[in-house]
Formats: C-alpha cells, structure tokens, sequence
C-alpha cells in the first residue's frame, strides 16, 4: 500500500485492493473533473438541491485527500459555470453562500495539505464578499507546493479562449509580429491553466455525455472517464477505479502503433 494511505485505509477493503493495481509512475499529472448528479442525488433523497451540493463539499474533500496522498500534481474542478445563472435564483445564492462557507472553512486544512488553491474564471463578476473569500484563499496558500488546486467559478471554456485570444493579440501589437506569426503557444500563455501540465485525464460523474463547455482548448488530447455515479457518491473508491482506467488506456496522441504503422 502506498506509505501515505497506511494510516487510513484498511488494508482489506476494496479500495486497498484498487489501490494496490495503481502504478504509482503513471499517474496522471492533471486531472479535471465535471462535477455533475448533485441535484439528482437530492431529488433520488427528496431533499432540495442545495442538499445535494453540500454532500458533493464531502465529495470535494476525498478527491483532495486523494490527490494530494498520491502527489498528483494538479485538479481543476468545475464548480459554477457562465450557463449556472439560469438556475433558480435561491439555488444560486445557496451556492454561493455555500462556496463562501466552505472556503473560509477548509483553507486552514488545504493549506495544512500544502495545496496550492487559485480560482479560475471570470471572478470579477461574482458579489464581492465571494471574492473576498477567494482572494484571502489564494494569498494564503500561493507559496503551497503540494496539489494545485484550480476552482472554476463563473467559468465558460468558449469565453477563456476568446479571452486568451485577445491577450495573444496584444503581444503581438507589443512586440510588432505579425498575425500569421500567430501560434498555439502565444494562445496558451494566456489560458487560466498556463503553467500547469496538460489535462491527462477529464472525469465526468453522472453519466452525461458532454463536455459542457469545459476547458475545450485543454482537454485536446485528454482521457475522458465518464461514470454514472452522482457526484455526492464519488469516494476513493470511483477515484481509484477512474484512475485505473485512466492507466489502462492507450494514449497515442493522434498518432498509432508502430506495429500499426508498419501493417498499414
């Protein structure tokens, strides 16, 4: 068993099992994560949908754990989009309230992990006591050098490319290049990801088979694991068996095997 779970994890369950099949020299360095099912998960429950949000927080918490006992270098989670206003109105002031709770709550133990925490998206347009929250979290965890932590909050993929666009543009007007000089690099120094390794691996729970507008310049070349298991049931376990699969695909980046190449 990996020394950093010895003192936790029984060695009988099945997630020492799990644990036990992972290699542990190939692990995904970044992994992201749609977090979906938490209304469903009420409803199953007959219980409001804020409910469901604050048993996916748990959720949020093993994948932390987990990430940060196994080392894994990065996690962008997606916690609000740019489409989420159109909730109802109490369940968005409910989350909102809850992200401010919950920040203030757990910073002093994701700082004691050494997790290195930074929201991402256009977090101007949240009310200011959110931001707040967000800023006092970042500053206090900026110099961390265990798992990154990226939170994406009034976040839409189509707008940072549009943003990441406009940001490359300038250089180029600064330096005097060029617009066919424009490359994929100018591009991506200006992403909310800059600076961290590519996504390996993109996790969505629920069983819903999309993308949602989620880091589409990033996630080019990652491994998708789709699970139907709602978000407040995704553990150590469902993390352990994602990984797994993660380890078990064949990742070619668009090229083949050298035997299928040979074959034709």
């Amino acid at each position: 068993m990996h020394k950093n779970f010895e003192q936790v994890l029984d060695p009988d369950t099945k997630e020492a099992r799990l644990l036990a099949e992972i290699d542990l020299n190939r692990l995904p360095k970044h992994v992201a994560i749609i977090m979906d099912g938490n209304g469903r998960w009420a409803k199953l429950r007959n219980k409001p949908r804020l409910y469901g949000h604050r048993e996916g927080a748990e959720s949020v918490r093993a994948i932390l754990d987990t990430f940060a006992r196994l080392e894994i270098e990065a996690v962008t989670l997606y916690a609000f989009s740019t489409e989420n206003w159109k909730r109802p109105q109490d369940e968005v002031s409910g989350l909102m309230e809850m992200l401010k709770y919950y920040i203030h709550k757990e910073i002093d133990e994701v700082h004691e992990h050494q997790i290195c925490f930074r929201a991402i998206g256009d977090i101007d347009g949240l009310a200011t006591d959110v931001q707040k929250e967000i800023r006092n979290a970042e500053q206090k965890t900026k110099d961390n050098i265990g798992t990154k932590l990226n939170v994406a909050l009034n976040y839409g993929g189509r707008a940072e490319i549009v943003e990441a666009c406009k940001g490359a543009i300038r250089d180029l007007e600064r330096s005097g290049r060029s617009a066919e000089s424009l490359t994929e690099k100018d591009i991506e120094r200006h992403l909310f990801t800059r600076g961290l390794p590519e996504i390996d691996l993109m996790i969505r729970t629920s069983g819903e088979l999309r993308v949602s507008n989620f880091l589409l310049w990033q996630i080019a070349y990652s491994e998708i694991y789709v699970t139907k298991t709602l978000f407040p049931d995704f553990r150590l376990k469902e993390i352990l068996e994602a990984i797994l699969e993660f380890q078990h695909r064949d990742r070619r980046y668009g090229g083949v095997k050298e035997a299928e190449s040979s074959s034709g």
